[in-house]
Formats: C-alpha cells, sequence, structure tokens
C-alpha cells in the first residue's frame, strides 16, 4: 500500500531524508531483545547493542533482498553534514526468512548517537538476483538512494526507524 502523509516514515522524514515515496510490498519486522520496533519508538544505545532479529515476508524463496540500516542525523540532527551513516548491511536474504540467512557485507554498529535525538532507518530493498550487491567503502555519508540507483534496487519495498539517543540524553519531562 502507498504511504500516506499521515504514515510515521513521512512524518518523520525518513522519506524525503533518506528515501523516495514508496509502496510497501513485503513485511518488515524488526526485534531487539524482546521489543519489537515500531516507527519512530524511543530506544537507548544501551538497547540497541547487539543486532537486531530481522523477519521478513514474501512468498518465494528466489527472490532476494537487501536491508540497509542508516542515520540520517549524524553528527546531530541540527547539522547532519555526515547524513546517511551505514550501522549494517546484509543481502541475498531469501524472501520469507531473514537477515540469519543473508549475506552479512558491512558488520552491524550500534547506534550511540553523541549529541540529539537521531533517526535510524532500516530500508529493504528486493534485489534483481543474487549476489548483485557488493559492499561500500565507507560507512560515512552513505546515500542510501544512490546506493539503490548504483545496483538497481529501484524504491524500497519496506521500512521502518526508530529514535536513538544516548543513556544521559535529555528528552521527556524532568522531575524534580
Amino acid at each position: 500500500m502507498s504511504l500516506s502523509p499521515r504514515d510515521p516514515l513521512v512524518v518523520g522524514r525518513v522519506v524525503g531524508d533518506v528515501v523516495d515515496p514508496f509502496t510497501r510490498l513485503i513485511s518488515l519486522k524488526v526485534t531487539y531483545g524482546q521489543r519489537q520496533v515500531s516507527n519512530g519508538m524511543d530506544l537507548r544505545s544501551s538497547q540497541v547493542l547487539n543486532k537486531p532479529t530481522v523477519e521478513i515476508g514474501g512468498d518465494d524463496l528466489r527472490n532476494f533482498y537487501t536491508l540497509v540500516m542508516v542515520d540520517p542525523d549524524v553528527p546531530s540532527p541540527s547539522n547532519p553534514y555526515l547524513r546517511g551513516y551505514l550501522h549494517w548491511l546484509v543481502t541475498d536474504i531469501p524472501a520469507t526468512t531473514g537477515t540469519a540467512f543473508g549475506n552479512e557485507l558491512v558488520y552491524y554498529e550500534n547506534p550511540c548517537p553523541t549529541s540529539g535525538i537521531h533517526r535510524v532507518a532500516l530500508v529493504l530493498f528486493r534485489q534483481l538476483g543474487r549476489q548483485t550487491v557488493y559492499a561500500p567503502q565507507w560507512r560515512q555519508r552513505f546515500n542510501t538512494r544512490e546506493f539503490a540507483e548504483n545496483y538497481n534496487l529501484g524504491l524500497p519495498v519496506a521500512a521502518i526507524y526508530f529514535n536513538c539517543q544516548r543513556e544521559n540524553g535529555c528528552g521527556g519531562r524532568r522531575t524534580s
């Protein structure tokens, strides 16, 4: 289904800052420990130390997917001059499985913002075939759109994001 203007990915500016508008074509479930990620939820650095469990839907094991995990707010949301920090890249994920069955090209690096609240987006693309995507040379200034274009991945088929801040980051109400 096409994303509405009220979709959290649009409201949270993931669509715009990270990807172009797209239509969800497949399910994407991301879980850190026992916590299933929902769009816009808040997680602290300590909650995302280890890579999440990622499950994707679909109905044909012959279809393969690439998962990109990127932070568009590096080093800070007010000055994201390193926009697009690549935290994780997994390719060749068969439909109906998860990242455990894919090829981890860029190892998971947990988000650990030093200032502000960062959006961390997990974006899923359908590949044209197996072993058609390669690792970038660096994590900084990773451009999800250019990456997708370089490997003929087209628009995303699913995405989800969460907000992350350091352990003692401000946010919420202070109690006296």
